[in-house]
């Protein structure tokens, strides 16, 4: 079997998927694809200068065979002198609890045990063992779903920088062949041979239907096409990725989208849209063509017109810029008063602020510049508490430099603030009297002038 190693050995020197001293974890199942990789990457650790650990995770969807499946795991691991780390799980339970499929709900429990264990050993990489054929049917399904080009590429050799797929361009064939020149007798899922799953139709009965009636190497000429479709991809990321950073403004949990970004060509700017969507979501699950059409189309309505999305996404045009945030319910915290005393450092956690207030003699100072978030009041103009809120209804200011009032959400319209951002715009307020729009404007009736003897500074920052 010296040229299907030599075929592995190769893909994973084109694919960068290892460097000199890393631990890799390999994910275990017991069936031949995952004994396989193990065994092949035992051949090749001391050439790749890597160190493997076996991770199985029993999902309890076979009974006592799940069992079994683990221990045969553990015991192959041993044999091969290998550390070995399980973890058992109802998913029968978790997906009823999270409301998703059996196998969503696997998927998330194996990928939050990758994680758990790349922290407890400090692993760099993670080793998977899907092949051409999951390739070929991951592609196949896709493509009956109506993808574009990133989802003709299917599954990625590398993802992340951690998770590594090193026999993604071995067959199944293949690799029984390879256990059983090697005696290896791998665990068999019989769930596999049962067509009641979309995927093992396409499996059981889609491709040996195309291999016998239009093209017998079908597996090959998919994987194929995947390698096309990933070069162009690349080079289309590769433009779109610089795009986004120059037409983007990215936050934590927000992204606004230029309107210079919606003049170019659309097969950039759905990338784009893309990019802001996972940057604010950090998953594209359940956003389709039909969402990211409606983003674009968005940006021709008026200003203040928004959409949402799957996950509690919210896009929002304002002046024509596009904003991706996440719906965030009015949290209590944004409803409180929060009271602040003066010459004190007042800390409020719960808003991950910190207020600093203090009064000083005008002879102290020469000028009073400040800041957006330094500023300066007349003290003696001052009765009452001073305290820290957000808007309300009906809330109504003094700009600096006017006589009247303002409504707040006015003063908002003028800045041309986002909706979204407006009930996050912390105010201070002096008894009664809103003094400071934090970060915007300050109260004409708590100036600085001539005549001021005492002055109130303010600082408002985060907690360190």
């Amino acid at each position: 079997m010296k040229v299907l190693s030599d075929k592995v050995m190769k893909y994973i020197k084109e694919n960068l998927m290892f460097d000199k001293g890393d631990k890799v974890i390999v994910a275990v199942s017991g069936g031949p694809d995952s004994t396989c990789l193990l065994y092949i990457l035992n051949a090749f650790k001391e050439e790749l200068g890597i160190t493997l650990v076996g991770a199985h995770i029993n999902h309890c969807l076979r009974g006592d065979e799940s069992d079994k499946d683990e221990e045969y795991a553990k015991r192959i691991c041993e044999s091969l002198d290998i550390n070995f780390y399980s973890k058992k799980v109802d998913i029968h339970r978790v997906s009823k609890e999270k409301n998703l499929s059996c196998e969503m709900a696997g998927r998330e429990v194996r990928y939050d045990f990758f994680k758990e264990l790349i922290t407890k050993l400090n692993a760099s990489k993670v080793a998977l063992a899907h092949n051409a054929n999951d390739q070929a049917e991951t592609i196949l399904m896709r493509i009956m779903r109506g993808t574009g080009i990133a989802g003709m590429i299917g599954i990625r050799p590398v993802r992340d920088k951690i998770y590594v797929r090193p026999i993604l361009h071995l067959s199944r064939k293949e690799i029984e062949k390879y256990c059983l020149i090697n005696n290896i007798s791998p665990r068999i899922d019989k769930s596999n041979l049962e067509n009641i799953y979309a995927r093992n139709k396409v499996r059981l009965e889609l491709i040996p239907y195309i291999e016998e009636n239009f093209n017998n190497d079908i597996i090959k000429t998919l994987n194929r096409l995947s390698d096309i479709v990933k070069i162009d991809n690349e080079y289309l990321e590769n433009i779109s990725q610089k795009e986004y950073e120059k037409c983007c403004e990215i936050g934590k949990q927000r992204v606004i989208i230029n309107k210079s970004a919606f003049k170019l060509h659309e097969a950039i700017l759905s990338r784009i849209v893309r990019s802001a969507l996972l940057a604010v979501n950090h998953n594209l699950y359940n956003f389709e063509k039909i969402h990211i059409s409606n983003v674009i189309d968005l940006q021709k309505h008026d200003t203040g017109k928004s959409i949402m999305l799957p996950q509690n996404i919210i896009v929002e045009n304002c002046y024509g810029n596009i904003q991706i945030y996440v719906y965030v319910k009015a949290m209590e915290v944004y409803n409180n008063q929060y009271y602040l005393k003066i010459n004190e450092r007042n800390v409020i956690h719960s808003l991950n602020k910190v207020v600093k207030i203090d009064v000083k003699s005008k002879l102290q100072y020469m000028e009073f510049i400040g800041s957006d978030y330094i500023k300066y009041f007349d003290y003696d103009k001052i009765s009452g508490s001073i305290s820290l809120r957000y808007r309300k209804d009906g809330d109504k200011f003094t700009p600096l430099g006017m006589l009247g009032n303002k409504k707040i959400n006015d003063l908002f319209i003028d800045l041309k603030i986002p909706k979204a951002q407006r009930n996050e715009i912390p105010l201070i307020c002096f008894g009664d009297d809103i003094g400071w729009v934090v970060g915007y404007r300050v109260s004409e009736k708590f100036k600085v002038s001539k005549d001021t003897k005492n002055i109130l500074q303010i600082r408002i920052g985060s907690e360190e």
